[in-house]
């Protein structure tokens, strides 16, 4: 998966279409990652020792992947990602993520 946990992402497709935020958690298996603000449902909680009042909660659910874009560090457009190949002196060899639309390294 092409996005990293503390991501800034847009969402391109859906009820939240346009709304941005930082990706707080990611579900590989699922293929499906938890923006902050982003896909707020309600949902009916009754009463228990960790939530004495119960009642009706908002909170943020996850979105399939493919319906965000990484936000370029650099023109704060939506871009996509290729990575680039670097060998170090060692002769470790390590993958770095850049926005294609500017080609800023993505940290």
């Amino acid at each position: 998966m092409k996005i990293k946990k503390n991501d800034i992402v847009e969402v391109i497709t859906g009820k939240s279409r346009g709304k941005r935020g930082k990706v707080l958690k990611i579900y590989e298996e699922k293929q499906r990652v938890l923006v902050e603000g982003v896909n707020i449902m309600k949902r009916h909680e009754r009463p228990s020792q960790r939530n004495q009042q119960g009642g009706i909660n908002e909170r943020e659910f996850p979105v399939h992947v493919s319906n965000v874009m990484l936000i370029d560090p650099k023109t704060s457009e939506r871009t996509r990602i290729g990575r680039n190949v670097t060998t170090s002196a060692d002769g470790r060899t390590r993958y770095e993520r850049y926005a294609k639309k500017s080609g800023e390294a993505i940290a």
